[in-house]
């Protein structure tokens, strides 16, 4: 309630003053609370971005050029987070470069997705902290590191995705999940009431929704797919579908 009432106070502000606002970076589960509020925060014209494309962790602005007659891009900057020696860095993950951005006492809500490849991090973050990163992390773990304006954000954030295909009984999207992660279908079932399940990133509770080509399915704790396509049927009637998986 009390989240719901937070985007209530940034729509109002936004349509009431004449301006944008904006949310820190949302969780898939903080956003659900918006998608359920939605459509009474229309007034405001809500858009939801995180940096790229491909990002979870995103923003709300409220507000829209027609209503506003101006342009205001989100508060965002992609950071590059780089070792000094590739040759003698860590091999450096996820939780590493989010732990080393913590400790700066930084908040999590300020912080966007954070994609990593090769050593190499891109980290969404708001512009109002991003020269404090810059100045300060200067370490990931045992690694000395560089960080900057990021100028390589789309190859960096390119996802690497293993491709697959399954069979399934329809494309349901439990029985699309249970062969995606090898789980019974009691397995998979469990997922939906316990809030794990986001399909293109509004959590679902209904498992028996049919999966269109192009959704993008994540589930907590297990990882996040792509349904691409049909392929039709099997000799034995299953159908064939096509999905990539995020790695």
């Amino acid at each position: 309630m009390e989240e719901k009432q937070r985007l209530k106070e940034l729509a109002d502000r936004s349509y009431n003053q004449g301006q944008y606002t904006f949310t820190d970076f949302l969780s898939l589960a903080e956003q659900s609370v918006f998608y359920e509020c939605e459509r009474e925060l229309s007034y405001a014209h809500p858009t939801l971005f995180g940096g790229c494309d491909i990002a979870e962790r995103r923003m709300i602005r409220f507000g829209s050029v027609d209503e506003l007659g101006y342009v205001q891009e989100f508060p965002i900057t992609a950071l590059s987070i780089r070792p000094l020696a590739s040759k003698f860095a860590d091999d450096l993950n996820h939780r590493d470069f989010l732990g080393a951005l913590m400790n700066l006492g930084i908040k999590r809500e300020m912080l966007g997705d954070i994609f990593v490849k090769d050593k190499e991090a891109c980290v969404f973050c708001r512009d109002s902290i991003a020269q404090f990163i810059i100045d300060n992390l200067t370490r990931v773990k045992h690694t000395s590191v560089k960080t900057e304006i990021a100028g390589n954000v789309d190859e960096i954030t390119a996802p690497d995705m293993d491709e697959k295909v399954i069979q399934v009984s329809s494309q349901r999207i439990d029985a699309v999940i249970a062969r995606v992660y090898n789980l019974s279908r009691q397995e998979a079932l469990d997922l939906f009431p316990a809030g794990l399940v986001y399909l293109n990133g509004r959590n679902l509770t209904e498992n028996a929704k049919q999966l269109s080509a192009s959704d993008v399915i994540s589930v907590r704790g297990k990882g996040k797919f792509e349904y691409t396509q049909e392929l039709g049927l099997s000799k034995k009637g299953k159908l064939n579908c096509r999905v990539r998986i995020y790695r």
